[in-house]
């Protein structure tokens, strides 16, 4: 018998609360398991063999699932920020990448990311995993590793696609996709979290404000100065011309969403839920998250009231997305107001960065690069001000490799696909949207307003 909506509606309501629910319960049940433990004589306020890895695991495998609904963040935050004529395309883009991204990362990029990593970069064939049936061995399933870290490839290919909004073609946009996360991604990241060259030497990034986030700023950089600025942009005279998003309801909800998955992306990077010790820093690690995003918001809220005498919106989420992106590199040391000036300073990057790259005319049309790749080197360079196990001498040897090896690589393939299958649109296909010249699917037929700018 068919269902009436609000009973479906009702379920997948209740489905999402009980998931939450269960993540929201590990470190409590964590603690108890080891209390447990402590009585029984058997360890110092942890749990061991089969409870650990369980705990492990399922950490793993709920931080992925907020990752992954980063996902539909980007895609809303995207559908938001660009015109109606152009937010099928978005939509298209964001739901290909990550299947890509999933796709290449099993293919070659986990393997090049971890295994028999030799400084440099692992190995070069797909990964697999345990039968079904077979005990894993280790501290946590071999699957759930690889689930978790695939997640994070995807939140970097995301970044270029809101950067080249509105007038990139879908066919080297995605080659492109496939070079970043099946190669450019994983080696970049064997160098720290893989064991390489870049860990040996002490270089700290707890959950990617340069390995993730600068890395998709990069690439998002090189591709934003080849393409060019969309058409309109800027006038004869270099002065920006304001192309309003279709829908900051949209925008707002992707910026709610991804706020929401953060505590996915920074928490679950602890690596392990089978202490005390580790239960407390994932509840810490959410804490500090959180305020950092709340303090990119005040900041810029005060700061474009200041600048521009009125708040704009579009600055304000982008704050909220600086502030995450600033305490990634080290989500755990900082005190609550560390956590939070970390976070106010990703907000103060957006408001005079934006207009920065106006004045060099490069086009970023959801502000991806100040966000992701501004405020994640600052995130980066912060991380030695809270933890002393780590040297700015070396913090900055690591944003400059991620830095000169992304950019440059990136700027190669872009060029190559510029000179041989092209990367923009027609004018009167950029003109009429790309909704209609590149899919044939606009997001909102019935209105005329989706050929218009």
């Amino acid at each position: 018998m068919k269902l009436p909506n609000f009973t479906i509606a009702s379920r997948w309501v209740g489905l999402g609360g009980i998931a939450l629910a269960v993540f929201a319960a590990l470190p409590a049940a964590a603690q108890e398991a080891a209390e447990e433990a402590v009585e029984a004589g058997t360890t110092a306020a942890s749990v061991s063999g089969e409870t650990a890895f369980v705990f492990n695991t399922l950490l793993f495998l709920m931080g992925g699932f907020l990752v992954m609904w980063m996902a539909a963040g980007f895609a809303m935050l995207e559908a938001g920020m660009v015109r109606s004529k152009n937010v099928s395309m978005q939509l298209l883009k964001n739901i290909a990448l990550y299947s890509i991204a999933g796709l290449m990362y099993w293919a070659v990029g986990y393997s090049l990311m971890y295994v028999d990593v030799n400084g440099f970069f692992g190995t070069l064939w797909p990964y697999n995993w345990p039968d079904a049936g077979v005990a894993n061995e280790g501290d946590y399933a071999v699957a759930s590793d690889w689930f978790f870290q695939m997640v994070f490839v995807a939140t970097a290919a995301s970044i270029v696609s809101g950067t080249l909004a509105e007038r990139i073609k879908l066919w080297p946009f995605l080659i492109f996709v496939v070079i970043l996360t099946g190669f450019i991604y994983p080696i970049a990241g064997s160098w720290q979290w893989g064991g390489g060259w870049l860990a040996e030497m002490g270089f700290s990034d707890f959950a990617g404000s340069t390995l993730v986030h600068s890395v998709g700023g990069w690439a998002a950089l090189a591709g934003a100065i080849l393409l060019g600025a969309r058409e309109g942009k800027y006038g004869p005279q270099g002065q920006v011309q304001p192309i309003p998003g279709s829908n900051m309801a949209l925008a707002t909800l992707g910026t709610f969403i991804l706020w929401l998955g953060w505590f996915g992306f920074n928490g679950a990077s602890q690596l392990a839920l089978a202490s005390n010790a580790d239960a407390s820093d994932v509840s810490r690690i959410f804490a500090n998250t959180n305020l950092a995003a709340a303090g990119g918001v005040v900041a810029t809220l005060i700061l474009t009231q200041i600048v521009y005498k009125k708040v704009d919106i579009t600055f304000v989420l982008n704050g909220a997305l600086a502030g995450l992106v600033s305490i990634t590199a080290e989500p755990l040391t900082p005190s609550p107001f560390a956590a939070i000036l970390i976070g106010a300073v990703g907000g103060v990057i957006v408001v005079f960065t934006v207009p920065l790259l106006d004045k060099l005319k490069i086009d970023d049309v959801v502000g991806a690069i100040p966000v992701h790749l501004i405020a994640g080197i600052w995130g980066t360079l912060a991380v030695p001000l809270t933890n002393g196990d780590t040297s700015f001498g070396v913090q900055i040897v690591g944003i400059v490799a991620y830095g000169v090896f992304t950019f440059a690589v990136s700027f190669v393939i872009w060029m190559i696909l510029k000179v041989t299958v092209g990367l923009r649109v027609k004018p009167d296909e950029e003109e009429s949207g790309l909704d209609v010249g590149e899919i044939g699917v606009e997001a909102y037929p019935e209105f005329v307003a989706s050929r218009v700018r």
